[in-house]
């Protein structure tokens, strides 16, 4: 990493985003069940800043068949909670490469993602077009939401039988429970 400051042309991750990318790998570590890392790489060589995916490799894991890359390092920046590894500093870890989204100076668009073999496969002005999962303050919310609302489409018995008279209608009169099966 060089001591001398970044140009202003710089693309630089907001605070915004990096929280959406840190959120991103912690979704991904619970998703997979492994400890994934996010690493903001620096921008200083490129004129952009982009964040890597990467699980970190067991000991004497075959990686024959793997995109292997370094995180970690002096200056490293990890965001997301590491997947509950406690890392070391300074330390350098042989890793799985999931993908990566670096930062672009193309009208209309801000993120490109790149996959496991390198290729660039989506671009977008929208960080959350291109993450795998949905984490919007919204979404959470209304999911609670949906939880407190009952769905007269749910098919409880999964028996697929359009009428089910052990639920009633507002407009028809309570006729006390269907008959007991033992």
């Amino acid at each position: 990493m060089s001591d001398s400051p970044l140009p202003s042309d710089t693309l630089r991750f907001s605070d915004a985003e990096i929280d959406t990318l840190a959120r991103t790998a912690d979704a991904m570590s619970a998703w997979m069940g492994k400890p994934v890392l996010a690493q903001v790489v620096d921008a200083s060589e490129t004129g952009f800043e982009w964040v890597l995916f990467a699980v970190p490799l067991l000991p004497r894991q075959d990686a024959s068949d793997l995109t292997v890359v370094q995180v970690g390092g002096p200056n490293a920046r990890i965001i997301g909670s590491q997947g509950g590894l406690q890392l070391v500093p300074g330390e350098i870890y042989d890793c799985e490469y999931l993908w990566a989204i670096q930062l672009a100076d193309v009208p209309g668009v801000r993120f490109i993602k790149v996959d496991e073999t390198g290729e660039e496969v989506a671009w977008t002005n929208e960080l959350t077009e291109i993450i795998p999962f949905d984490l919007s303050e919204t979404w959470v919310n209304e999911a609670a939401d949906e939880d407190d609302d009952f769905d007269d489409d749910t098919d409880i018995d999964g028996d697929d039988d359009e009428s089910d008279d052990r639920y009633f209608s507002v407009d028809q009169p309570f006729k006390g429970p269907g008959p007991t099966l033992h």
